[in-house]
């Protein structure tokens, strides 16, 4: 129908022109991020957003990257405003050359410990939210630092809970900002948006993440994503060219 294939070329158009120049890459925890096979980081100076989960209790997750000496490079933990997250605060440090001496979980593993060094970045006292309009979901920022590192070489990020706790977060590196990330961002997001249905070393035995949502901590109206998700500008665009493709094919 003429009438369908004018509607959706403008539904195309519209997603286009909505994508900002620069936006953050999303990625997802596909496989548990361990020592052996760390979240691979590109370019850290680029503004990289990976979602992940702590899922037991002796869970660390690592990230890798290369830099070099003199790089000032964002460090942050974000958490999803998803029920039963309001106590969530996971540990952060970097592990690298050049660093001061700090310490690590037992169950943490470092390569070549005796040439690293550690800056452990606990979470502050106090989260600081935001709400993200555009998809409609709530976050706490937790750590966000920048880190000028002192030596060339590589670096890791490892991430755990010193409660043992379980949950969802957003381990985001860098802040310069280039279109790119998982083009099926907005469909896994649906599934990630979601509690860990375990219970937390130090509350009440029976108590799960699901028992309280975040919006009742606070005396607010739940927010969900729309339609479960949220959107990421530039998977929309992505989205948006492969349908405009098929089309013309």
């Amino acid at each position: 129908m003429k009438l369908d294939w004018i509607a959706e070329i403008s539904v195309i158009a519209l997603l286009i022109l909505l994508v900002p120049a620069t936006a953050h890459q999303p990625f997802f925890e596909e496989k548990d991020f361990s020592a052996n096979l760390p979240g691979l980081i590109k370019d850290p100076t680029v503004s990289t957003a990976m979602y992940s989960t702590l899922e037991t209790p002796d869970d660390v997750d690592y990230y890798s990257f290369n830099s070099s000496i003199g790089q000032s490079i964002l460090l942050s933990i974000t958490i999803p405003q998803i029920p039963g997250q309001e106590n969530f605060t996971p540990t952060m440090a970097l592990i690298g050359p050049g660093l001061p001496s700090g310490e690590l979980p037992k169950n943490a593993a470092i390569a070549n410990p005796n040439d690293y060094g550690v800056l452990v970045l606990p979470s502050p006292a106090n989260a600081t939210p935001f709400f993200e309009p555009f998809s409609r979901t709530s976050y706490w920022t937790r750590q966000e630092v920048y880190v000028k590192l002192p030596a060339n070489g590589s670096y890791s990020v490892a991430v755990w809970d010193d409660r043992g706790q379980v949950g969802r977060y957003v381990f985001v590196i860098g802040d310069r900002e280039v279109l790119g990330g998982d083009l099926a961002f907005p469909l896994k997001m649906k599934d990630y948006w979601k509690p860990i249905d375990q219970p937390i070393s130090g509350n009440p035995p029976g108590y799960s993440q699901a028992n309280r949502t975040s919006a009742e901590q606070v005396g607010q109206k739940p927010m969900a994503p729309g339609l479960g998700i949220i959107i990421s500008l530039p998977s929309m665009a992505a989205t948006a060219f492969i349908l405009l493709k098929k089309r013309i094919g």
